[in-house]
């Protein structure tokens, strides 16, 4: 398994104040990892899913995890397009926005 990112310092800080939430939160990411798709299609769709719920600290999250796997930022933008026709194109533009900060080497604010 790849190595990913260290977490950003506030989220660090947060498991470390209530440590039983940082276990659960594990216990769940380990548990959507069983399954047939491999990691990067597991990556690729936590993108579409955060994408989906406007969750701009996960979309850069997971760019970052998607880079840290190799995966080629053009299918992170192909997740962005594929996105469009569900949110819109406002928040698809917003999407955009925040994907394309992470691969510009922008470093995400407390939320990711």
């Amino acid at each position: 398994m790849t190595r990913m990112p260290k977490p950003p310092a506030l989220h660090q800080d947060f498991v470390r104040r209530y440590p039983k939430i940082g276990e659960a939160w594990e216990s769940l990411a380990e548990q959507g990892r069983e399954g047939p798709l491999d990691e990067e299609a597991c990556r690729l769709v936590k993108l579409g899913v955060a994408i989906g719920a406007m969750r701009e600290g996960s979309v850069h999250a997971s760019v970052r995890k998607a880079l840290a796997l190799g995966i080629d930022p053009a299918a992170l933008y192909q997740v962005v397009a594929l996105a469009a026709g569900t949110v819109g194109l406002s928040s698809a533009a917003a999407a955009y926005s925040w994907v394309r900060e992470m691969l510009d080497g922008g470093e995400a604010g407390p939320g990711s």
